[in-house]
């Protein structure tokens, strides 16, 4: 019952951050890198801040925190922060370039899988004494690799789309659609992606022995994605310079719609960290969905986004056996939810 919850929490957290382009799309007269950064504000700094904070006893503080843990961890959580910043600026131009849908479904499974293996592979590499391979059983594997199969399967549909749809209709589901460009980036974001639980695993120790097992992964995420931000800024300020937006942030008029959105959009995108934090606390009897815990945040991230394509009209226009492939990738995803826990 306990496993349950825990998916079931993971399961929320994935939705949050699948509907978070969603307030995006209602920010109005701002470019790209502006939304991007004062979303990136609340998502990557606010509200990792806070969820942190649930982890410090009374009595403590942060900096405490920070300051007593192995520096190297905590300079190895930051650094794939960093490196997981750039997977998190190509994420923002597969969707431009593939949609929610499809850009979503690639970046999230190459991430997936990446993410789940590199972990325990970088951190053997290091702390060899810690024996994290002995992590990557029969059952993560396999779960690993039916999530990428899923992943495939749904990119075979995005191909089918793009075969069989005029320019014009793809252009009227995704208006700056581009497979061939979209597909390069959506690995890139993906392989990039794959930093964030890296990082993870390098600060999983970084944490007050007192607190609660659910809250104990939050002050590790903070880390990762204050280097995630110090990435997304820099580039976001540069194209503020290039494309001479800066009169983005002086727009009075829509500064209260935009920011209002770009919280939401904070909020709902960092939810799915809060939840992994809180599902991982429910799964601690089974090892396996332990480990696997992210692969399958990024499973359920790619199934509901695949549901605000449909919403979203994303897929309209397709023909049955594309639908068809689709939904069975979705369904595969789903399997390799659960799947490993039967083994």
């Amino acid at each position: 019952m306990m496993i349950l919850v825990g998916l079931l929490i993971i399961a929320i957290g994935a939705f949050c951050q699948s509907s978070c382009y969603v307030p995006i799309n209602k920010i109005k007269n701002w470019s790209w890198e502006s939304y991007w950064l004062i979303q990136g504000i609340f998502a990557w700094l606010v509200f990792p801040f806070l969820g942190a904070l649930l982890a410090v006893p009374e009595g403590h503080s942060l900096f405490e925190l920070f300051s007593e843990a192995n520096s190297f961890n905590v300079m190895m959580t930051i650094l794939f922060g960093i490196l997981w910043g750039v997977g998190g600026l190509t994420f923002g131009l597969s969707m431009r370039y593939l949609g929610v849908a499809l850009g979503q479904s690639i970046a999230l499974g190459t991430c997936a899988g990446l993410g789940t293996i590199l972990g325990p592979v970088l951190l053997n590499a290091f702390f060899p004494e810690l024996n994290a391979l002995s992590s990557l059983t029969f059952a993560v594997i396999l779960g690993v690799v039916v999530t990428l199969i899923g992943i495939a399967i749904i990119g075979i549909a995005g191909a089918m789309k793009s075969n069989t749809l005029s320019e014009e209709e793809k252009k009227a589901a995704v208006k700056d659609f581009n497979f061939p460009k979209g597909i390069i980036i959506a690995l890139l974001a993906g392989f990039m992606s794959g930093c964030f639980n890296v990082g993870l695993e390098f600060g999983k120790g970084i944490a007050f022995a007192e607190t609660a097992d659910i809250f104990k992964t939050l002050p590790a995420t903070l880390l990762v994605t204050l280097g995630g931000f110090a990435t997304n800024a820099i580039y976001c300020f540069y194209q503020n310079h290039k494309n001479k937006t800066w009169g983005d942030y002086k727009k009075g008029s829509v500064w209260g719609n935009n920011l209002l959105f770009c919280i939401l959009a904070g909020a709902l995108w960092y939810s799915q960290f809060f939840g992994l934090s809180l599902g991982k606390g429910f799964l601690a009897e089974s090892e396996t969905l332990m480990t696997l815990a992210f692969c399958i945040l990024m499973a359920l991230n790619v199934v509901f986004s695949n549901v605000w394509g449909i919403i979203l009209k994303e897929w309209k226009g397709v023909s049955k056996s594309t639908i068809i492939v689709l939904v069975t990738g979705i369904i595969v995803l789903i399997i390799s939810t659960f799947l490993p826990q039967l083994i």
